[in-house]
């Protein structure tokens, strides 16, 4: 459980990357960034409800890399329309797909204003999906583009029946995590609501919107002949100290992975965003530590990195962000082609942070990944990772940066009534 409140003056966790900046930015650019949200939601929901069951099988996706693994290799064709879309095979349904996924990064530092800027929330463990209903079906898509399910629903225009409102072409898009333990659909977010994005739209708009739609259509109803899953709103939390023990330690109905944190004012990117937030320990979550093919955590901590022309080992950031390289020796001793995903080992003595950034020293070969393994780690889970085996970032930190705001407020509000 969280700490009780302590009264001595809280310590804050010295920041150890530059995330804090690439978040402001991130605000900044979000306004420029406004594109035809229509049609893009348009674009989005032809393309789940209308392109191939390929791949039929799933990428060799951990637990932990679900929310948090973007690509860069389409870097530019997130708003690739349906017609194309639909041509993509193999990696590229994967990579095309995921880029339509807001995917958060790893909690690396605490945002200096998470009490009041950030929701916080339990996160459902299971399998990331977009959910579409229209002309009378629904369909639920993984991130690889391969469907989940297909099924009558009573989200709007889910299912055939008789009592449908609105025009039967109309389209609604959750971005859900399927649950299967329970056979629910936990929802996190709404990017469309009958035919309407938000795409635009803030994320305390898209949450408000979100519980109070759902509410109306019955998607929470238990299964029945026209409603084959359950689809369950996430409790949703101010990030306070009860907003915070409340998303740790209480009671859900799902199995925990983590805890997720939205920025208040952050759009529905498509892609890698720090306005986004997953963070873990052994307490709130079953995976924090990645384990190798064996499933045991190795003694040193592997990365899987993208394999350029130039012989770099790149991350799937957008732009990708180089952690080493490799000679063109071992590059053709290892039978290893330009985008290749390669695990590599690091050295810990090796292993340094200069100025924000790591510097991961020699680089250990390990081997090729699963061929149906689409992305590489992202920067953030690098830095994450090295963190949690070193030095975590532990639930006291958040708590020391919620109860230093505070202070600050109290300390600010006691100097305005002394100078009245």
């Amino acid at each position: 459980m969280a700490p009780p409140p302590d009264h001595r003056r809280p310590i804050k966790r010295a920041a150890i990357s530059d995330q804090q900046r690439r978040r402001e930015v991130a605000l900044r650019l979000q306004a420029d960034r406004r594109s035809d949200a229509q049609n893009r939601a348009r674009q989005l929901a032809s393309s789940v409800l209308s392109l191939g069951p390929e791949p039929a099988t799933e990428p060799e996706v951990e637990p932990e890399q679900e929310m948090s693994e973007a690509s860069g290799q389409l870097a530019g064709r997130s708003d690739l329309d349906p017609v194309r879309a639909a041509r993509l095979r193999g990696p590229e349904v994967r990579k095309w797909f995921a880029r339509q996924l807001l995917l958060p990064e790893w909690m690396v530092d605490v945002p200096p204003s998470l009490d009041r800027d950030w929701y916080v929330f339990p996160r459902p463990s299971g399998k990331r999906c977009f959910v579409v209903s229209s002309n009378g079906t629904t369909i639920s898509r993984l991130r690889n583009g391969s469907i989940l399910h297909r099924f009558p629903s009573n989200l709007p225009n889910g299912a055939r029946t008789k009592d449908v409102s609105g025009p039967a072409s109309s389209y609604s898009i959750l971005d859900c995590i399927f649950h299967e333990p329970d056979e629910t659909y936990y929802v996190i977010d709404m990017v469309c609501w009958r035919g309407y994005s938000l795409y635009d739209c803030t994320a305390e708009f898209r949450f408000f919107w979100l519980n109070s739609k759902l509410s109306e259509t019955g998607a929470s109803d238990p299964p029945s002949q026209y409603h084959r899953y359950r689809f369950n709103v996430v409790q949703i939390y101010e990030c306070n100290l009860a907003g915070l023990q409340a998303s740790y330690s209480g009671q859900v109905p799902y199995v925990k992975d983590g805890l997720l944190f939205f920025n208040k004012h952050a759009h529905y990117q498509a892609g890698n965003t720090p306005l986004a937030l997953v963070w873990k320990d052994n307490v709130c979550s079953q995976y924090v530590l990645d384990t190798d093919s064996k499933g045991q955590i190795p003694s040193q901590q592997q990365v899987v990195l993208e394999l350029q022309n130039d012989g770099n080992l790149t991350t799937s950031d957008d732009p990708p962000v180089a952690l080493g390289s490799l000679s063109r020796d071992l590059i053709a001793q290892s039978g290893l082609r330009v985008g290749n995903l390669v695990r590599v080992a690091i050295k810990d003595e090796r292993m340094r942070l200069v100025d924000g950034k790591l510097d991961l020293g020699e680089l250990q070969l390990v081997g090729k990944t699963n061929h149906s393994r689409a992305f590489a780690d992202t920067y953030s889970k690098v830095l994450f990772q090295h963190a949690a085996r070193h030095a975590p970032l532990r639930i006291e930190d958040l708590v020391a940066s919620i109860q230093s705001n505070s202070s600050m407020d109290n300390s600010q509000a006691l100097d305005v009534e002394m100078e009245g």
